[in-house]
């Protein structure tokens, strides 16, 4: 029995040590960790070429030193101009998730307000300062929507870079 769990430890050692990690790209803006972002092998990517002025959704299959290759093409880091982030930025969930609190507090604040004034009044109406409450929050939560982050532009301090995470 202990030569059993012996030999089975060290074939799983030597998985683990002779495992590779996978190869990405790496959208990279600044020093700061938060916010880089990384596309995997496998996964859809839309971005925008210097050749072609629009956007293109592509499956990456695999990346290389200089190139990345895609379902539909081929491309150099450096040929990329925008990449589309809506999706893959996880600040853009949190931005969201606030976004949706706030409009959503809004609507329950005066829509709290009219059926407690229908159940005790017996008729639907909105006190001032609830209003004026409720409107805030409504603009604010209307004020806030664009503020995601739609698309990486490959300028200035953002690099795109392929980090190749081989042990040959």
């Amino acid at each position: 029995m202990k030569k059993l769990l012996l030999f089975s430890f060290l074939i799983t050692l030597s998985f683990l040590t002779h495992a590779q990690s996978r190869d990405f790209i790496l959208l990279k803006r600044g020093a700061n960790q938060k916010s880089q972002i990384r596309y995997y092998p496998g996964e859809e990517i839309t971005y925008k070429s210097k050749k072609i002025g629009y956007f293109i959704t592509d499956v990456i299959e695999k990346v290389d030193q200089d190139y990345i290759y895609m379902s539909e093409n081929i491309i150099s880091p450096l040929d990329i101009v925008e990449v589309d982030i809506r999706q893959k930025d996880k600040r853009n969930r949190t931005l969201r998730a606030l976004n949706t609190l706030v409009l959503g507090s809004g609507i329950i604040l005066v829509s709290v307000d009219m059926i407690n004034s229908l159940y005790h009044d017996g008729e639907i109406s909105v006190d001032k300062g609830v209003g004026v409450t409720s409107a805030i929050l409504l603009g604010t939560g209307l004020a806030m929507l664009p503020l995601l982050y739609k698309t990486f532009k490959h300028q200035g301090r953002n690099h795109i870079q392929i980090v190749m995470m081989r042990m040959d």
